[in-house]
């Protein structure tokens, strides 16, 4: 093996814990928001074109559940390495300059996800009282979640500076 930690069990094991919690917290709100989507979307289908009636609020609720969902996915696909990327020039490094490439780009990347966090906190809180249209909830709840998952997605990144990134697996999408 080349040295670097790459593997949970390396992971300080306060931060594993800790991320391992917010995960399953974020993914029980990804299946709620995923449900809350699905249903009212397709109750708004069934009203619409089966008796002609519409409930005026389910596109906000489906946009917002919709917004939602994406996301809190992204950290969860971050914590894996399953986003796209570009490594054409990294394959052709030697492990252990590959390694520290991604790193590299996983600091980079945490400091912009953290800028976006506190940029997004920010709008949110600057949209506050501005209310949905049918609804009487601040279209702050959109940007809320862009803040959560830019936090979520930074903390993930750090892991990865600090134990290294996640191992690949066979059977990906290449």
């Amino acid at each position: 093996m080349n040295g670097i930690a790459t593997t949970p069990e390396r992971t300080p094991h306060w931060l594993e814990h800790a991320l391992t919690g917010v995960d399953k917290l974020v993914t029980g709100l990804l299946l709620s928001a995923v449900a809350v989507m699905v249903g009212v979307v397709s109750a708004q289908v069934g009203l619409r074109y089966g008796f002609n009636l519409s409930i005026d609020w389910a596109d906000e609720v489906g946009r917002l559940a919709f917004v939602w969902s994406i996301f809190l996915a992204i950290p969860l696909g971050v914590r894996q390495g399953a986003h796209i990327g570009i490594d054409i020039v990294a394959d052709k490094l030697p492990p252990v300059l590959r390694a520290v490439l991604k790193r590299i780009a996983a600091a980079i990347s945490a400091l912009m996800m953290a800028v976006i966090a506190w940029a997004a906190f920010g709008v949110a809180r600057e949209q506050w009282d501005e209310l949905m249209s049918t609804l009487n909830w601040s279209v702050g709840w959109f940007i809320v979640p862009v803040g959560i998952g830019a936090l979520l997605s930074a903390l993930h990144l750090v892991r990865i500076v600090i134990v290294g990134p996640p191992q690949a697996h066979l059977g990906g999408a290449e």
